[in-house]
């Protein structure tokens, strides 16, 4: 599955949104988008958090990635193990 960029998801929330015609639907939706806005502040991350960072970053340049059916996959065999 192709990912959306940033756009085509903007744009398809923007086509839902002009869809609905539940006020309190829509004002409840402007309440979430105003608050998720106003807390989008810098998170000062902890030494280790930014080396898992750092680790997570040479793993994607060197190509050890699996794919998210693969991860979904070793998740449902880890959770049948269980």
């Amino acid at each position: 599955m192709k990912m959306a960029t940033v756009d085509n998801i903007r744009n398809g929330l923007i086509d839902k949104i002009l869809s609905i015609k539940n006020k309190d639907f829509l004002v409840a939706l402007d309440k979430i988008i105003t608050s998720s806005s106003s807390e989008s502040e810098m998170v000062e991350l902890t030494k280790e958090q930014k080396i898992m960072l750092e680790m997570s970053e040479r793993d994607i340049k060197d190509g050890k990635l699996i794919s998210q059916e693969a991860m979904n996959k070793r998740n449902l065999e880890w959770l049948n193990a269980m």
